[in-house]
């Protein structure tokens, strides 16, 4: 068994933004269950605290000029011990953790996230009266990616593990902001987080971490690639043998078809008939036409670039000719909203835009569609593509980061060895993306074949039980790895 201090700018159901706060809200769970002694660290924003019903402070430090309190709870429906760093000033915010009310970086975001590092490694190493100390620190994203690098300036300290769950995200700063937090001069430098005369956060994971991993073995290869790099590829490649890929679990207790209360008919692989009530249901809810035999496809989704958006928009009219429906949820950039909507209203029979993010929606989408649309330029991972595969859509959906490593094309070895799960669009172009709309159309108008499709994609264990053990092995290399052990 292992100590494990899982460090975390966010986590469901306390707070979340996207797949991070997913993760941080299931792997530390699914770690319990395995046996592993597990303590999650969190921010104290204003919604954390609105939902905690119980606390006890059980410690107190400083940084910054700031007195900090760390909280104890529990996540919210586990036995997962959560810490929370609670600095009013700096935490005690409303909306979003990382913008303010106009979409923009909090102004001191360099500052909030340096602090919580610095609790981060308070405790890691035991200096704030806990009588617990951590293995590995497991930290996540640039918002804790300070942790290994501070950690490493110390004489003896926990192993820690690196997760990138988007390389995009780097958190960059001028490099005056680096001295002005008074950070260890040795961590400057092009061997340090200084990248290209800014201050780097994500950089203290990369180069410090005794282990990196990514949330997909195929994005751990491609982002050692120019394309897919960042700026960082050159970094990356030479870290690769400390560098790996696990995909992620989905809660499979939440994204469920045979119990999901969300529903309004729950089904499963030997009730598949069932599902077609969750299309019926749906297409009401949108006031689409309730055409059973018409194919429904789904997206939910953040509306943007990355997304594949560009490609879906110049595709827009292409697709609205074909035999179909289109179901859309999501919020975003503005400019893709208002196109979007736009398109709805020209052809209001084909095509539901719903804008902003509806949870019991989002579980109706997946269920009542037959497709699933997911043309992203990268994806590190992917969640609703998994949430698809386990509901029995089929997702469309490009061959990058965990797409790749999920979504099986398929073709007759595929469908002969019954691992065939959905279609791929071979490149991010809107002719790709039509003509894998097109084939999946193609197979859909055969209901065997569509059935036994479905079967492969529901069959597969999606649970955080693989993942995790996955990870556990990951904390034992590396404890093997640290150089500097307690």
């Amino acid at each position: 068994m292992s100590k494990i201090l899982y460090i975390s700018s966010e986590a469901f159901p306390f707070i979340k933004t996207g797949g991070l706060g997913d993760v941080a809200g299931s792997l530390p769970r699914a770690l319990q269950k395995n046996k592993q002694d597990v303590r999650l660290l969190l921010p104290a924003y204003q919604e954390v605290l609105d939902k905690v019903k119980k606390q006890n402070c059980v410690a107190e430090t400083f940084h910054y000029g700031q007195h900090i309190r760390i909280l104890e709870t529990f996540l919210p429906g586990t036995r997962v011990k959560t810490w929370l760093v609670d600095s009013p000033a700096v935490f005690d915010r409303p909306g979003n953790p990382y913008l303010d009310p106009e979409g923009e970086p909090w102004h001191d975001n360099a500052f909030r996230f340096a602090l919580f590092a610095q609790c981060a490694v308070d405790i890691a190493l035991n200096r704030c009266g806990l009588s617990w100390q951590p293995d590995v620190a497991h930290c996540n994203d640039w918002q804790s990616a300070l942790v290994p690098a501070l950690l490493d300036t110390f004489p003896q300290r926990p192993a820690t593990v690196f997760t990138i769950h988007n390389l995009a995200y780097q958190g960059m700063f001028n490099s005056q902001t680096f001295f002005d937090l008074g950070l260890p001069a040795e961590l400057w430098g092009m061997h340090g987080v200084e990248f290209h005369q800014h201050f780097s956060f994500i950089k203290g994971g990369l180069v410090f971490a005794d282990r990196i991993n990514t949330v997909s073995p195929n994005y751990a290869k491609e982002i050692q690639q120019p394309e897919f790099g960042y700026g960082l590829d050159g970094l990356l490649r030479h870290r690769k043998d400390r560098l790996s890929g696990i995909i992620n679990g989905i809660d499979t207790d939440v994204w469920n078809p045979g119990t999901d209360k969300l529903l309004a008919k729950n089904y499963n692989r030997r009730t598949l008939a069932d599902k077609s009530k969750n299309k019926t249901y749906l297409q009401k809810q949108l006031k689409l036409p309730a055409k059973a035999k018409t194919p429904l496809i789904g997206l939910v989704s953040r509306l943007v670039e990355q997304k594949g958006f560009d490609s879906i928009l110049a595709a827009m009219e292409t697709l609205l000719s074909l035999p179909l429906q289109i179901a859309i949820l999501g919020s975003g950039e503005k400019v893709y909203e208002t196109a979007l909507l736009d398109w709805a209203k020209k052809y209001p029979q084909k095509l539901s835009v719903t804008i902003g993010y509806d949870e019991t929606l989002s579980h109706q989408i997946e269920a009542g569609s037959d497709i699933y649309l997911m043309p992203s330029t990268f994806e590190p991972c992917g969640l609703n593509q998994l949430y698809s595969l386990r509901y029995g859509t089929l997702p469309v959906a490009r061959n990058v980061g965990g797409l790749a490593d999920t979504v099986i094309d398929t073709n007759e070895k595929s469908m002969a060895n019954k691992t065939a799960n959905g279609f791929i669009i071979d490149n991010d172009t809107p002719a790709a993306l039509i003509a894998a709309v097109r084939r999946s159309l193609k197979f859909y108008k055969n209901i065997s074949v569509w059935k036994q499709l479905q079967h492969n994609a529901m069959s597969p264990d999606r649970s955080w039980q693989a993942s995790a053990r996955q990870y556990i092995d990951l904390y034992e290399q590396a404890i093997a790895d640290n150089p500097h052990p307690i």
